[in-house]
Formats: structure tokens, sequence, C-alpha cells
């Protein structure tokens, strides 16, 4: 975290395996991802698209600065992590926008994670070519 900044609100956002801790701030829509830039961690549009989803919403662009620390999954878990991050942020800024981050769907935890392979067979539920001879 940076020295001298003081945060207003921090909140963990979770998907798949992906766990991101993120720390807001009045700012100027600074968004730092694991010390580095928004564009430099995610160069995918869509991920960053996801990721700025809430304050489009709420038309909160350029607001606040954000620290944010992720780790585990891939670049998609990560980018939903944060979002809901962000989203539980803005409602404890803020409560009276929880209906809106409510009705689009970003206060919800994906519990989707990959299902484990199971012995006897190919994958999860996959199971090897049936030979009858």
């Amino acid at each position: 975290m940076t020295k001298g900044k003081t945060y207003k609100a921090h909140a963990v956002g979770r998907r798949k395996t992906s766990i991101a801790r993120v720390y807001a701030a009045d700012g100027t829509g600074k968004i730092t991802v694991n010390k580095r830039d928004l564009k430099d961690y995610f160069p995918k549009a869509t991920s960053r698209y996801v990721i700025e989803q809430p304050f489009a919403l709420l038309d909160l662009m350029g607001k606040y600065d954000l620290n944010i620390n992720v780790k585990g999954g891939g670049s998609t878990g990560q980018a939903g992590a944060i979002r809901l991050g962000i989203a539980r942020i803005l409602i404890s800024l803020n409560a009276s926008d929880r209906p809106a981050l409510k009705s689009a769907g970003f206060l919800t935890r994906d519990a989707r994670k990959v299902e484990r392979k199971k012995y006897g067979l190919a994958g999860a539920r996959k199971s090897y070519q049936f030979s009858k001879r």
C-alpha cells in the first residue's frame, strides 16, 4: 500500500480461485493492480470493461483511486473478483447505491468453480470411449 494515503474503505471479492483485496481512496480514478497500472495488468479491453462496470453504472468514473491486490486464477477470474470487491466498496461508501448494483448482478458471488477430476474417468464427467469388442 502507498504511504501517506488514507483509505476510505476496503473489501474482498472472489471468483473461481481468485481473491482480490480492494482499497479505495478519494482521487482521480487511478486504478493500480498489484503495483501496476490497470492497462498494463489487464491488456484485454473486456477485462478492463468488467472492472469498470460498477463505476459506469453509478456514474462515478474518476472519483476514487483504487489499490488492488489480486492473486490466484486467471485474468477472467481476477477481473470478476475485482468487480465484486469494487461493488462492495461502493455500497460501504454509499448504501443508497445498493439496489442499482444488486439489480445489475454485481453483488452476487459467482460460486462456480472447476469440478474435480474423478477416478476412472477422463475428466470430471467425461468417460473413456466404450469398446464393445
